[in-house]
């Protein structure tokens, strides 16, 4: 163990412990990749005791420390239990007050609840006598440790050497607040204030960036974006900044948990060799939500957070005319904004034989549409990375996609030249309904033709989406700080 590098892991969310979103995805797939790619680097990983936590996994658990964090004027009761699983050793901060709560996020003291996060985690490194070489700290509520390594613990001789990186996810949420909480809730002094001050007020993000040895993001494209002010929500000053420490490296998919060939809760395994039996998932589908099981004509799917940046509004503006001159049905699953609930309420009301809206979200069900997919669409007006299309893909659905973050980097645009194929996708760039309509009617014109279909199918299905390739590239990063 002496030689081994360290890598610490700090997040608010991993899969299959608690988790939202690609954040949770990441945490729990990415450290993994990265033990299985080098056996000369010890992989751990730091993220809150919630009470979404089941007790299958708590029985699995081990007490590793219990001390006291100091968070301004509170004296706080801190848990370490850990859980080794797939090479990686976690690390779960228990503290009831703050984790044991209906919801992971939107609580009214969320700044407090991250404080208190990541000053646990870094004073927790002393407790259980671990002191990693690198910290990779991910989203606005992991920011803080990174600020507080460098504001007050850089004296200390075991932590004077820590090399740090920062992940941003989504840049959209930045961990903003007044500067009337800086003392009283985040421990910061007048002389730290200018580290983490941006635009009159506290910027957890932006702290995390500027004391960060290397920022990273999660697709090259996104990485060039943010620097934007079209992207960055208002932070491309700061990221022009520090422009030489930011890259992008794509992020990957749990090639076990979505796996056709072996996932036990679709109706009907399958892969790139027997495309064909996809199409029982289809009938099945279409069973189980009252379309008509029909397997000659092509299912598009829309799995998204009903939200205009997911492209939601180029969608609305183009269906209603899709639906009454074409040959197709159209599962939509997704809870988000109420005006795209109920529109898409009122389009099963006025296509009953052909589209279902499904207002709500369940992971499992997510599963088995990706498996009866045959068109999925994913319009972003901006995407960071970006899963479903990856998700997707695998499943053997063709994507629908706008070149924009992650889905310019991961869908290229089909095309053939000499009987042979390019791409793995329909792609446009310009933001515009009447270019979504085109793009999905060339999806839905090759789906009718079998031969090309299949073709592109076993290229769709064979595209790498793995981590394999992501955990090397974040190797190399680890290995240049």
């Amino acid at each position: 163990m002496k030689n081994m590098k360290k890598i610490l892991f700090i997040g608010a969310e991993a899969m299959p412990f608690a988790a939202t979103g690609g954040l949770g995805d990441v945490m729990g797939s990415l450290p993994t990749a990265i033990s299985a790619a080098d056996e000369n680097v010890d992989v751990r990983v730091v993220m809150p005791l919630y009470g979404a936590v089941s007790e299958a996994w708590r029985a699995q658990m081990k007490q590793e420390a219990v001390f006291e964090v100091n968070l301004c004027w509170r004296r706080l009761y801190c848990g370490v239990f850990s859980l080794y699983k797939d090479g990686v050793t976690y690390y779960f901060i228990d503290n009831e007050y703050y984790f044991k709560r209906p919801t992971l996020y939107g609580h009214f003291d969320d700044g407090e609840r991250y404080a208190y996060f990541c000053k646990a985690a870094i004073d927790m490194l002393g407790y259980i006598d671990y002191y990693p070489d690198i910290i990779h700290a991910h989203d606005w509520q992991a920011a803080l440790s990174l600020v507080y390594l460098d504001r007050k613990y850089r004296q200390i001789e075991e932590y004077e050497r820590i090399k740090t990186v920062f992940t941003i996810h989504n840049i959209e949420y930045q961990g903003k607040y007044d500067f009337s909480i800086l003392h009283d809730v985040f421990e910061l002094s007048d002389w730290d204030r200018h580290v983490v001050e941006y635009n009159g007020c506290i910027n957890l993000m932006k702290g995390a960036i500027v004391c960060a040895n290397a920022v990273s993001t999660v697709s090259p494209r996104y990485a060039e974006e943010i620097k934007t002010y079209e992207y960055a929500h208002g932070l491309n000053d700061i990221l022009c900044e520090n422009s030489s420490k930011l890259r992008g490296i794509l992020n990957g998919i749990d090639y076990v948990f979505y796996d056709p060939e072996s996932n036990k809760g679709i109706a009907k395994n399958f892969s790139a060799d027997s495309i064909y039996d996809k199409y029982e998932n289809k009938t099945a589908l279409q069973r189980e939500v009252g379309l008509p099981e029909r397997k000659d004509v092509p299912i598009i799917s829309v799995i998204s957070r009903l939200a205009s940046h997911k492209g939601l509004d180029l969608i609305t503006e183009m269906v209603y005319n899709l639906m009454s001159e074409r040959d197709v049905q159209l599962v939509i699953l997704g809870k988000g904004e109420a005006t795209y609930e109920s529109f898409f309420e009122n389009l099963e009301k006025a296509f009953p034989d052909k589209v279902r809206a499904l207002m709500t979200y369940d992971r499992d069900l997510a599963n088995r549409i990706y498996a009866a997919t045959d068109i999925f669409l994913m319009p972003s007006k901006s995407e960071p990375c970006g899963l479903s299309q990856m998700i997707a893909s695998r499943y053997g659905a063709i994507p629908v996609t706008r070149e924009t973050g992650g889905l310019y980097d991961s869908i290229k645009s089909y095309y053939e030249k000499d009987g042979e194929i390019f791409g793995n996708g329909f792609t446009f760039y310009d933001y515009s309904a009447p270019v979504l309509r085109r793009r999905t009617d060339d999806a839905i014109d090759l789906w009718y033709d079998e031969e090309k279909r299949m073709a592109l199918l076993k290229k769709i299905m064979t595209t790498d989406f793995s981590w394999k390739a992501s955990a090397l590239r974040y190797l190399e990063m680890y290995a240049s700080l």
